[in-house]
């Protein structure tokens, strides 16, 4: 994720406004999205009966997150951007990435989690999207669990590896067709075990690269790929002040914000969260988790 995220960070940086989304990094692929309808659920009728002695009232079935349609041939469907014409929200999303292969740098000491990021989203009250690495919940499995059961936060899936899933991508390991969909399923039973109780069916491709054979073999585990229309460069980045300038220049109404849960890869990230929350808050902006940008998308469509 290091060079990948570095090789990120210049290509954004070279670049006087932030453009296409492939510029920073993603290789996207062909089709649109294909939302499903937006099922009605009707409120249930009251009943005059009163309930017999000693029945415990039943809670009502918590609605299912919501996701968008698979592509054509059942490829994972690939989300990019709510809605720009449905209010002014904007979600902030937070990649936890340790690859596989990095356990000795994290037992010698080197920091891939970042407390004090996660504090200060409580303390401001942000809502936000932190999509993990298995390896991250296996080497942060308090952390993990905290942040999972957090009704703050959503947690969702951004393979254990953090290998591409595709042939170049930036330096990146890759993983085998093969193995992409245990991948997946192996960070899931990592969140399971560090005590996570809802894992969102949203996945990130790591480094934001896909293609549609990664698609097509992940299209049978029923997530929606999330990807971004603002890269933060906050990636080794020092200057805290420029990375805000670079998010609060590039946000729009809809907008998904990549930003990163790193300490030693992005060590300004939370002066930047406490810089740009309450500009985008003075502007009418207001944060929403994932699902609630998939839902204003899939309400708009």
């Amino acid at each position: 994720m290091i060079s990948l995220v570095r090789r990120i960070t210049a290509a954004c940086a070279l670049s006087a406004a932030l453009t296409a989304l492939a510029a920073c990094g993603t290789t996207q692929a062909s089709g649109a999205r294909h939302p499903s309808p937006a099922a009605g659920h009707p409120a249930p009728a009251r009943s005059a009966a009163k309930p017999s002695a000693g029945a415990k009232p039943s809670a009502a079935a918590p609605s299912a997150p919501p996701t968008l349609a698979p592509g054509p041939g059942g490829l994972t469907p690939v989300f990019t951007n709510g809605p720009r014409t449905e209010g002014k929200i904007v979600a902030l999303t937070f990649d936890a990435d340790m690859t596989a292969d990095e356990g000795p740098r994290a037992a010698a000491g080197e920091h891939f989690d970042n407390p004090a990021l996660i504090a200060t989203l409580r303390a401001l009250r942000v809502p936000a999207t932190v999509f993990m690495t298995g390896r991250w919940a296996v080497q942060y499995p308090d952390e993990a669990r905290s942040i999972g059961n957090d009704p703050l936060f959503e947690l969702a899936n951004h393979s254990y590896s953090h290998y591409s899933f595709t042939g170049d991508c930036y330096g990146l390991p890759t993983v085998a067709p093969d193995r992409m969909r245990s991948d997946v399923e192996n960070a899931d039973a990592a969140f399971r075990k560090a005590g996570v109780r809802h894992v969102m069916p949203y996945f990130r491709f790591p480094g934001g690269c896909y293609d549609d054979k990664a698609r097509r073999t992940l299209g049978g585990l029923g997530v929606t790929a999330v990807q971004w229309d603002v890269v933060s460069g906050d990636a080794f980045a020092t200057d805290a002040d420029a990375v805000a300038r670079q998010v609060l220049n590039g946000v729009r109404p809809g907008s998904v914000v990549i930003m990163h849960c790193t300490r030693s890869a992005a060590p300004a990230t939370e002066r930047v969260v406490r810089a740009v929350v309450p500009k985008l808050r003075r502007q009418g902006y207001r944060f929403v988790k994932m699902s609630d940008m998939i839902r204003a998308a899939i309400g708009h469509s």
